[in-house]
């Protein structure tokens, strides 16, 4: 009984084995194949386009503060629909403004850091709070609300910060310069860094007294780089109530670099 039990599990394996297989076949990636005496180079090769950016993204909101939180937030929708409205006076397309951050926070105070700014101010020593007062108490609610802009004049660009702060805005974050469509520029790229991967290959291939004979694989990768964000202001509490000066705030949009890298499978043989 026990020879049938064993035989039976074998006839199970085998079978799961069988069914299996060809969902393994599918996994399994074909074998590269050369000519005898041929030999392989993996060479990774870069390329670089430049361009001028059209766009810019940045962020611009205000931060209030109140007594309980619905009063925080009853100040801050007054304010910010200033700044909604200004923006779009502005010429900046409803579908180019995105809320992207709406919170409602307390406000604490620390008795014991205020017994020590006591202390300091009138040069007596400082005594610590009791404590049952050395809990940090809610004093407050802070309410911000802050959108996502995308600028697509760059020529009015410091025109609208001046006016988002004259608005009421008090945190204006950004610029971060970008194209609103960067493919040409990318193609541009990838074409540069196959160039520079079959000169490459081409070198090496000669110091070794080889000869390209074909490619096996390509594999691509790649990013988009551009100047790091600039920060044009960024404030806590009511936004002043002076005009911005003029004239209005520079903006040097500078130059974009896309890059791209390919990494290529040749084979070679001897030359």
């Amino acid at each position: 009984m026990k020879a049938h039990r064993n035989i039976l599990a074998a006839a199970l394996a085998l079978g799961a084995l069988a069914s299996a297989a060809p969902a393994l076949a599918q996994i399994a990636q074909p074998a590269i194949e050369i000519a005898p005496g041929n030999t392989l180079l993996t060479v990774t090769g870069e390329g670089r386009s430049f361009r001028e950016p059209d766009m810019a993204v940045f962020s611009a909101g205000v931060t209030t503060q109140g007594d309980s939180a619905a009063a925080a937030l009853a100040e801050n929708s007054r304010a910010m629909t200033q700044v909604i409205a200004a923006l779009k006076r502005a010429g900046i397309a409803e579908r180019d403004i995105q809320t992207n951050n709406l919170s409602i926070t307390p406000v604490y105070a620390d008795p014991n850091r205020d017994a020590m700014m006591a202390a300091r101010v009138s040069g007596q020593p400082y005594v610590p709070p009791p404590p049952d007062q050395r809990v940090p108490q809610i004093i407050g609610y802070q309410a911000s609300n802050n959108v996502s802009v995308r600028q697509r004049d760059l020529d009015d660009f410091g025109t609208v910060i001046d006016t988002l702060a004259a608005a009421g805005a008090n945190q204006i974050n950004g610029p971060m310069f970008q194209m609103d469509d960067a493919d040409p520029a990318l193609d541009e790229a990838r074409l540069d860094a196959v160039r520079s991967a079959r000169q490459r290959a081409e070198l090496y291939a000669r110091a070794t007294g080889l000869r390209i004979v074909r490619i096996l694989s390509i594999a691509e990768g790649g990013g988009y780089y551009g100047p790091p964000p600039m920060v044009f202001a960024r404030a806590y509490g009511e936004a002043a109530s002076a005009p911005p000066p003029p004239p209005p705030a520079p903006v040097q949009p500078g130059e974009l670099q896309m890059t791209a890298n390919v990494t290529v499978l040749y084979e070679l043989a001897p030359g």
